[in-house]
């Protein structure tokens, strides 16, 4: 269920649409690479973050965490091995998009030339709620794993 959030319409959006609104928050490719690994391959720091393969630029991750955590998509957290370090998480918002970022990995690998193994696609696109579920599990019990169908990682 859809309840409306009460807030005042902030300055400078380019119009109230729920679309152009998200797309805001999290629409560049940045910030939605940093959910996918946050929620799939279990990266916690901004060291994984940076040596993920996807070369983004140590200023631009930066400025993508301090966007995703002031827009509440994730938090940050001291670690607890060395409190100057942050781990960052996926807070209640954040793991709402797993059903977007679920939909985007399979039409990517159905309409694109990817390297995500056909097998687990279609698993994933049979088994949406099964997969979600397992997303959020492993969310709620902040397990840091590599998201795994068959013991392969999801993604390369």
């Amino acid at each position: 269920m859809i309840s409306p959030v009460p807030q005042k319409h902030k300055r400078g959006r380019r119009s109230g649409c729920p679309v152009s609104v998200s797309l805001e928050i999290f629409g560049d490719r940045w910030s939605l690479l940093i959910i996918r690994d946050l929620m799939v391959r279990g990266f916690r720091t901004f060291k994984e973050f940076r040596e993920s393969g996807e070369r983004i630029a140590t200023n631009i991750l930066a400025d993508r965490l301090r966007k995703l955590t002031a827009s509440g998509i994730i938090t940050a957290e001291s670690a607890e091995t060395d409190r100057r370090k942050l781990n960052y998480r996926l807070t209640e918002k954040g793991i709402d998009l797993a059903p977007v970022l679920l939909e985007l990995l399979i039409w990517g690998a159905r309409h694109e030339r990817t390297t995500a193994p056909c097998a687990v696609i279609e698993r994933f696109a049979k088994n949406r709620d099964q997969v979600l579920a397992e997303v959020r599990r492993r969310w709620q019990e902040r397990d840091a794993r590599p998201l795994q169908v068959d013991g392969r990682w999801v993604l390369p």
